[in-house]
Protein backbone atom coordinates (compact mmCIF):
# COMPACT_ATOMS: atom_id res chain seq x y z
CA UNK A 1 0.00 0.00 0.00
CA UNK A 2 1.25 3.24 -0.91
CA UNK A 3 1.42 5.93 1.93
CA UNK A 4 0.57 9.69 0.46
CA UNK A 5 0.67 13.02 2.81
CA UNK A 6 -1.75 15.64 3.20
CA UNK A 7 -0.89 19.50 2.58
CA UNK A 8 -1.87 21.77 5.05
CA UNK A 9 -4.06 23.94 2.84
CA UNK A 10 -7.27 23.53 5.42
CA UNK A 11 -5.37 24.10 8.71
CA UNK A 12 -7.02 27.61 10.20
CA UNK A 13 -5.00 30.14 8.98
CA UNK A 14 -2.29 28.28 7.87
CA UNK A 15 0.51 30.16 6.64
CA UNK A 16 0.52 29.74 3.29
CA UNK A 17 4.46 29.98 2.31
CA UNK A 18 4.92 26.49 3.99
CA UNK A 19 2.84 25.07 1.53
CA UNK A 20 5.67 24.80 -1.23
CA UNK A 21 8.63 24.16 1.82
CA UNK A 22 6.34 20.77 2.82
CA UNK A 23 5.43 19.73 -0.69
CA UNK A 24 9.25 19.72 -1.65
CA UNK A 25 9.77 18.29 1.91
CA UNK A 26 7.40 15.42 1.24
CA UNK A 27 8.86 15.03 -2.43
CA UNK A 28 12.15 14.35 -0.50
CA UNK A 29 10.98 12.30 2.14
CA UNK A 30 9.38 9.56 -0.16
CA UNK A 31 6.00 10.09 0.29
CA UNK A 32 3.44 8.68 -3.24
CA UNK A 33 0.90 11.67 -3.33
CA UNK A 34 0.57 15.57 -2.25
CA UNK A 35 -3.22 15.68 -1.52
CA UNK A 36 -5.11 18.78 -0.95
CA UNK A 37 -8.79 19.40 0.98
CA UNK A 38 -11.52 20.90 -0.99
CA UNK A 39 -13.04 23.93 1.15
CA UNK A 40 -13.92 27.43 -0.12
CA UNK A 41 -15.83 28.81 2.81
CA UNK A 42 -13.08 28.51 5.64
CA UNK A 43 -9.69 30.48 6.34
CA UNK A 44 -7.16 28.32 4.18
CA UNK A 45 -5.96 28.10 0.76
CA UNK A 46 -7.57 27.11 -2.34
CA UNK A 47 -7.00 23.64 -3.39
CA UNK A 48 -6.19 24.33 -7.14
CA UNK A 49 -3.80 27.28 -5.69
CA UNK A 50 -2.24 24.62 -3.20
CA UNK A 51 -1.59 21.74 -6.24
CA UNK A 52 -0.19 24.76 -8.44
CA UNK A 53 2.51 25.50 -5.92
CA UNK A 54 3.07 21.70 -5.41
CA UNK A 55 3.03 21.04 -8.93
CA UNK A 56 5.68 23.84 -9.76
CA UNK A 57 8.20 22.68 -6.16
CA UNK A 58 7.93 19.16 -7.08
CA UNK A 59 9.44 17.09 -10.10
CA UNK A 60 7.77 13.78 -9.40
CA UNK A 61 5.51 13.57 -6.54
CA UNK A 62 1.60 12.65 -7.08
CA UNK A 63 -0.86 15.23 -6.77
CA UNK A 64 -4.51 14.44 -5.93
CA UNK A 65 -7.93 16.66 -4.91
CA UNK A 66 -9.12 14.79 -1.80
CA UNK A 67 -12.10 16.08 -2.45
CA UNK A 68 -12.62 19.08 -4.93
CA UNK A 69 -16.10 20.53 -4.08
CA UNK A 70 -16.56 20.63 -8.07
CA UNK A 71 -20.52 22.04 -8.63
CA UNK A 72 -19.01 24.99 -6.93
CA UNK A 73 -17.16 25.57 -9.80
CA UNK A 74 -17.80 26.83 -13.47
CA UNK A 75 -17.20 23.55 -15.13
CA UNK A 76 -15.61 24.51 -18.21
CA UNK A 77 -13.13 27.53 -15.68
CA UNK A 78 -12.38 24.32 -13.53
CA UNK A 79 -11.23 22.13 -16.75
CA UNK A 80 -9.10 24.62 -17.61
CA UNK A 81 -7.13 25.06 -13.85
CA UNK A 82 -7.33 21.25 -13.80
CA UNK A 83 -5.57 20.58 -17.14
CA UNK A 84 -3.19 23.87 -16.73
CA UNK A 85 -2.53 21.92 -13.14
CA UNK A 86 -1.77 18.55 -14.39
CA UNK A 87 0.34 19.95 -17.35
CA UNK A 88 2.72 22.34 -15.43
CA UNK A 89 3.33 18.72 -13.32
CA UNK A 90 3.84 16.68 -15.95
CA UNK A 91 0.65 14.69 -15.83
CA UNK A 92 0.90 13.73 -12.11
CA UNK A 93 -2.18 15.59 -11.12
CA UNK A 94 -5.28 13.29 -10.18
CA UNK A 95 -8.67 15.02 -9.91
CA UNK A 96 -10.69 13.72 -6.87
CA UNK A 97 -14.04 15.06 -6.87
CA UNK A 98 -17.10 15.16 -4.31
CA UNK A 99 -20.58 17.22 -4.64
CA UNK A 100 -20.02 18.82 -1.76
CA UNK A 101 -23.16 19.43 1.07
CA UNK A 102 -22.82 23.29 3.00
CA UNK A 103 -24.69 25.61 1.41
CA UNK A 104 -21.64 28.50 2.23
CA UNK A 105 -19.37 26.71 0.16
CA UNK A 106 -21.50 27.27 -2.74
CA UNK A 107 -21.17 30.99 -3.84
CA UNK A 108 -21.16 31.58 -7.31
CA UNK A 109 -24.26 32.77 -8.99
CA UNK A 110 -26.36 29.74 -10.47
CA UNK A 111 -23.88 27.13 -8.43
CA UNK A 112 -25.75 26.42 -5.44
CA UNK A 113 -26.34 23.58 -3.27
CA UNK A 114 -29.61 22.64 -5.05
CA UNK A 115 -29.54 20.72 -7.92
CA UNK A 116 -25.45 20.00 -7.22
CA UNK A 117 -25.48 16.55 -8.29
CA UNK A 118 -27.55 16.97 -11.91
CA UNK A 119 -25.13 19.74 -12.55
CA UNK A 120 -21.87 17.63 -12.01
CA UNK A 121 -23.38 14.62 -14.28
CA UNK A 122 -22.98 17.93 -16.92
CA UNK A 123 -19.98 19.23 -15.84
CA UNK A 124 -18.17 15.53 -15.99
CA UNK A 125 -18.79 15.80 -19.68
CA UNK A 126 -17.68 19.23 -19.73
CA UNK A 127 -14.56 18.38 -18.56
CA UNK A 128 -13.52 15.71 -21.13
CA UNK A 129 -14.89 17.84 -23.28
CA UNK A 130 -12.01 20.71 -22.63
CA UNK A 131 -9.57 18.41 -21.85
CA UNK A 132 -9.96 16.55 -25.65
CA UNK A 133 -9.62 20.27 -26.56
CA UNK A 134 -13.31 21.14 -27.89
CA UNK A 135 -13.82 24.64 -28.40
CA UNK A 136 -15.23 26.74 -25.63
CA UNK A 137 -17.92 29.60 -25.79
CA UNK A 138 -19.03 30.62 -29.00
CA UNK A 139 -15.49 31.15 -30.87
CA UNK A 140 -13.29 28.68 -32.41
CA UNK A 141 -10.48 28.23 -30.02
CA UNK A 142 -10.37 25.34 -27.27
CA UNK A 143 -9.22 26.55 -23.88
CA UNK A 144 -6.35 24.09 -22.99
CA UNK A 145 -3.27 23.19 -24.94
CA UNK A 146 -3.04 20.47 -27.29
CA UNK A 147 -1.58 17.46 -26.10
CA UNK A 148 -3.48 18.02 -22.97
CA UNK A 149 -4.59 14.74 -21.79
CA UNK A 150 -7.92 13.53 -19.77
CA UNK A 151 -7.11 13.95 -15.99
CA UNK A 152 -7.75 10.74 -14.51
CA UNK A 153 -10.53 11.09 -11.32
CA UNK A 154 -11.70 9.58 -8.32
CA UNK A 155 -14.44 10.00 -6.06
CA UNK A 156 -15.94 10.59 -3.10
CA UNK A 157 -19.31 10.17 -0.82
CA UNK A 158 -21.78 7.66 0.35
CA UNK A 159 -24.53 7.84 -2.21
CA UNK A 160 -24.98 5.33 -5.05
CA UNK A 161 -24.92 8.26 -7.20
CA UNK A 162 -21.31 8.84 -5.96
CA UNK A 163 -20.55 5.32 -7.02
CA UNK A 164 -22.33 5.24 -10.44
CA UNK A 165 -20.62 7.98 -11.28
CA UNK A 166 -17.00 6.54 -10.05
CA UNK A 167 -17.78 3.80 -12.48
CA UNK A 168 -18.60 5.76 -15.68
CA UNK A 169 -16.05 8.49 -15.35
CA UNK A 170 -13.33 7.44 -12.63
CA UNK A 171 -10.49 5.66 -11.93
CA UNK A 172 -11.60 4.78 -8.23
CA UNK A 173 -12.94 5.94 -5.08
CA UNK A 174 -12.10 7.91 -1.71
CA UNK A 175 -12.88 7.39 1.40
CA UNK A 176 -13.22 9.77 4.35
CA UNK A 177 -11.24 10.10 7.59
CA UNK A 178 -13.47 7.44 9.79
CA UNK A 179 -12.75 4.68 11.43
CA UNK A 180 -12.39 1.02 9.66
CA UNK A 181 -15.72 -0.35 10.26
CA UNK A 182 -17.70 3.21 8.88
CA UNK A 183 -15.31 2.89 5.59
CA UNK A 184 -14.69 -0.83 4.82
CA UNK A 185 -18.78 -0.92 3.56
CA UNK A 186 -18.32 2.05 1.20
CA UNK A 187 -15.31 0.40 -0.08
CA UNK A 188 -17.29 -3.06 -0.48
CA UNK A 189 -19.66 -0.98 -2.66
CA UNK A 190 -17.23 0.38 -4.89
CA UNK A 191 -15.36 -3.15 -5.87
CA UNK A 192 -19.52 -4.32 -6.20
CA UNK A 193 -20.17 -0.79 -8.43
CA UNK A 194 -16.79 -1.61 -10.34
CA UNK A 195 -17.79 -5.13 -11.19
CA UNK A 196 -21.61 -4.83 -11.72
CA UNK A 197 -21.04 -2.10 -14.70
CA UNK A 198 -18.08 -4.60 -16.57
CA UNK A 199 -15.24 -2.24 -15.97
CA UNK A 200 -12.10 -4.61 -16.01
CA UNK A 201 -9.72 -5.01 -12.86
CA UNK A 202 -10.59 -2.74 -9.91
CA UNK A 203 -10.87 0.38 -8.58
CA UNK A 204 -7.95 2.53 -6.88
CA UNK A 205 -9.27 2.83 -3.23
CA UNK A 206 -7.95 5.50 -1.74
CA UNK A 207 -8.21 6.72 2.18
CA UNK A 208 -7.95 9.98 4.22
CA UNK A 209 -6.88 9.90 7.88
CA UNK A 210 -5.46 12.78 9.85
CA UNK A 211 -2.41 13.26 12.16
CA UNK A 212 -0.74 15.63 14.83
CA UNK A 213 2.12 14.02 16.51
CA UNK A 214 3.92 17.37 17.68
CA UNK A 215 0.88 18.82 18.78
CA UNK A 216 -2.06 16.52 19.15
CA UNK A 217 -3.77 19.24 21.32
CA UNK A 218 -3.73 22.06 18.63
CA UNK A 219 -4.68 19.17 16.13
CA UNK A 220 -8.04 18.25 17.80
CA UNK A 221 -8.77 21.85 18.38
CA UNK A 222 -8.17 22.42 14.52
CA UNK A 223 -10.42 19.32 13.47
CA UNK A 224 -13.23 19.81 15.74
CA UNK A 225 -13.33 23.35 14.49
CA UNK A 226 -12.55 22.29 10.51
CA UNK A 227 -15.75 19.84 11.33
CA UNK A 228 -17.83 21.90 13.60
CA UNK A 229 -21.11 22.16 11.20
CA UNK A 230 -20.71 18.61 9.79
CA UNK A 231 -23.15 16.17 10.65
CA UNK A 232 -22.13 14.32 13.93
CA UNK A 233 -21.82 10.96 12.82
CA UNK A 234 -19.23 12.65 10.66
CA UNK A 235 -17.55 14.94 12.94
CA UNK A 236 -18.05 12.77 16.50
CA UNK A 237 -15.57 10.23 14.32
CA UNK A 238 -13.26 11.79 12.65
CA UNK A 239 -9.91 9.62 12.66
CA UNK A 240 -6.58 11.40 14.24
CA UNK A 241 -3.46 9.73 14.40
CA UNK A 242 -1.51 11.79 17.35
CA UNK A 243 1.11 8.58 18.04
CA UNK A 244 3.21 6.30 16.50
CA UNK A 245 1.01 3.18 16.98
CA UNK A 246 -2.06 5.09 15.84
CA UNK A 247 -0.70 5.60 12.28
CA UNK A 248 0.89 2.38 12.15
CA UNK A 249 -2.35 0.74 13.32
CA UNK A 250 -4.39 2.74 10.68
CA UNK A 251 -2.14 2.09 7.91
CA UNK A 252 -1.94 -2.13 8.81
CA UNK A 253 -6.37 -2.12 8.69
CA UNK A 254 -6.30 -0.33 5.84
CA UNK A 255 -3.81 -2.58 3.98
CA UNK A 256 -5.82 -5.80 5.27
CA UNK A 257 -8.71 -3.98 3.55
CA UNK A 258 -6.97 -3.75 0.26
CA UNK A 259 -6.75 -0.16 0.24
CA UNK A 260 -4.33 0.73 -2.60
CA UNK A 261 -3.21 4.19 -0.95
CA UNK A 262 -3.71 6.13 2.29
CA UNK A 263 -3.41 9.72 2.71
CA UNK A 264 -2.40 11.10 6.01
CA UNK A 265 -3.77 14.82 6.03
CA UNK A 266 -2.27 17.12 8.69
CA UNK A 267 -4.33 18.37 11.31
CA UNK A 268 -1.31 21.40 11.88
CA UNK A 269 0.76 23.41 9.42
CA UNK A 270 4.07 22.25 11.26
CA UNK A 271 6.56 21.59 8.71
CA UNK A 272 8.41 19.77 11.14
CA UNK A 273 5.04 17.20 10.69
CA UNK A 274 6.37 15.73 7.72
CA UNK A 275 9.78 14.65 8.99
CA UNK A 276 7.41 13.28 12.14
CA UNK A 277 5.45 11.04 9.47
CA UNK A 278 8.20 9.84 7.31
CA UNK A 279 9.93 8.52 10.40
CA UNK A 280 7.38 6.42 11.32
CA UNK A 281 6.20 5.12 7.82
CA UNK A 282 9.85 4.69 6.30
Amino acid sequence: MQIGIGLPNQVRDVTASTIPRWAVRAEEAGFSTLATTGRYAYPGVSDTVALAVAAGATTTIGLLSAVLLAPTWPAALLAKEIAGIDGVSGGRLTLGVGVGSREDEFTVPGHGLRGRGGRLEADLATYHEVWGGAPVGDGPNPAVPTGTRQVPMLFGGYSARALDRMVRWGEGYIGGSLPVAMTAPSFEAAKRAWREAGRQGAPKLVVLAYFALGDPETGRTNIRDFYRLAPEDIAGNVVLCTTPHMVEQSTAEYAGLGVDEIIFVPATDDLDEVTRLADIVA
